[in-house]
């Protein structure tokens, strides 16, 4: 049994694309997406919040400052990470690219959050 999940696992191995398929692929800027995306902000609950701000003062490396695609993570002049839950965009890296899983995520409450206009 072990080995027929380990075969199908080896067989949804990531597999680059061919040069050939990347030049007919449209260049795409997420900006230009973001664009495309209507918010409704819940000003009175926040879905996402640092736990610990201490937990983020002992990280090295903070890829929360780069992973997000639309910028929600910046640091202040202190070094203390700040979230501007109003802007995003509910894709949820952030729920796995914290390595110290410090991140609390939810859905928004109803009526608020995303709305995407093309699908």
């Amino acid at each position: 049994m072990n080995d027929r999940k380990n075969d199908r696992k080896n067989d949804r191995k990531h597999q680059p694309l061919s040069p050939e398929l990347v030049a007919t692929l449209p260049t795409v800027n997420v900006n230009d997406l973001v664009v495309a995306i209507k918010y409704y902000v819940d000003e009175e609950f926040a879905h996402i919040q640092v736990r610990e701000h201490a937990v983020c003062g002992a990280c090295g490396e903070k890829p929360c400052l780069a992973f997000c695609p639309v910028h929600v993570f910046t640091q202040d002049a202190e070094g203390k990470i700040m979230v501007g839950y109003q802007a995003c965009v509910e894709c949820g890296s952030c729920r796995i690219g914290c390595p110290l899983a410090n991140i609390d995520w939810q859905l928004p409450r109803g009526g608020y959050g995303v709305a995407y206009k093309f699908g």
